[in-house]
């Protein structure tokens, strides 16, 4: 397939699992890729994979919490390949593992500056850039903690339903100007965020904690990048034209 053929896609996130399997879907499927993450190590490694697949590709080493930094991979983004077509607002972490009265205040500041002020700032800088491109499609990355309460999880838990909360709020402001906003929600999907959410939550028995995060799945499975990389795929391509402000469960089920 070749939906994004000479499109360009930026995708936050990039040196992570799901971020890599993004990448290496869009740029499968014809994309020119900026490629955006705080750890130069992983954007290094991610940029490869995609270098690999033949595709134009350009890494940006960047705070996505930072407003300075997010102009400057967008406005990287323009000089390199002209404008943005696609962005895959996907940066995140998982923050600690701990009862709510008990969690770190600088935690949880933390988490709620990756997880929503970034997701924010790149809606605020790179949906402009799309609309300047005629329209396109931006996919943020929720999850299913996002739509129902976990505890012990309280500042991830309500970053991700904050997420939503700004999917839906910028589907109704953007769409006029041609630019679709939807979000993806997963279960567990196996990255390195599943390892640290089990051993959160499984001590120094973290497989017990992963069989019985599997158990709680439908599927009796986590998912897997790929997977999720396909929908985000499907949600940013023009097959998806008349899909906008939807929260997209991949979750084997759970929210059934």
């Amino acid at each position: 397939m070749s939906r994004f053929q000479d499109k360009v896609v930026v995708i936050t996130g990039a040196g992570g699992g799901i971020g890599r399997a993004a990448a290496r879907r869009f740029a499968a499927e014809g994309a020119r890729l900026v490629l955006v993450d705080v750890s130069a190590d992983a954007l290094e490694e991610t940029r490869r994979a995609v270098a690999e697949i033949g595709a134009p590709v350009l890494a940006v080493e960047a705070d996505v919490s930072r407003s300075d930094d997010v102009r400057r991979y967008a406005g990287a983004a323009a000089d390199r390949f002209g404008g943005i077509d696609g962005f895959f607002n996907n940066a995140g972490i998982l923050g600690a593992i701990s009862p709510l009265t008990e969690y770190p205040e600088e935690t949880f500041d933390r988490v709620m500056a990756v997880n929503v002020k970034s997701v924010w700032l790149g809606l605020k800088i790179v949906g402009p850039a799309i609309m300047a491109r005629g329209g396109g499609a931006i996919v943020n990355t929720a999850s299913i903690a996002g739509l129902r309460g976990t505890p012990n999880l309280v500042a991830y838990t309500a970053s991700k339903h904050a997420v939503i909360g700004l999917t839906r709020t910028a589907s109704l402001e953007f769409v006029r100007r041609g630019v679709r906003v939807n979000s993806v929600c997963p279960a567990p999907v196996e990255t390195a965020m599943a390892r640290e959410l089990e051993a959160g939550f499984g001590g120094r028995g973290p497989e017990r904690a992963q069989a019985r995060f599997a158990a709680t799945i439908p599927m009796r499975r986590y998912g897997t990048p790929d997977e999720v990389a396909a929908v985000v795929a499907f949600l940013c391509s023009d097959e998806a034209s008349f899909v906008n402000g939807a929260a997209y469960t991949v979750d084997g089920g759970s929210m059934a």
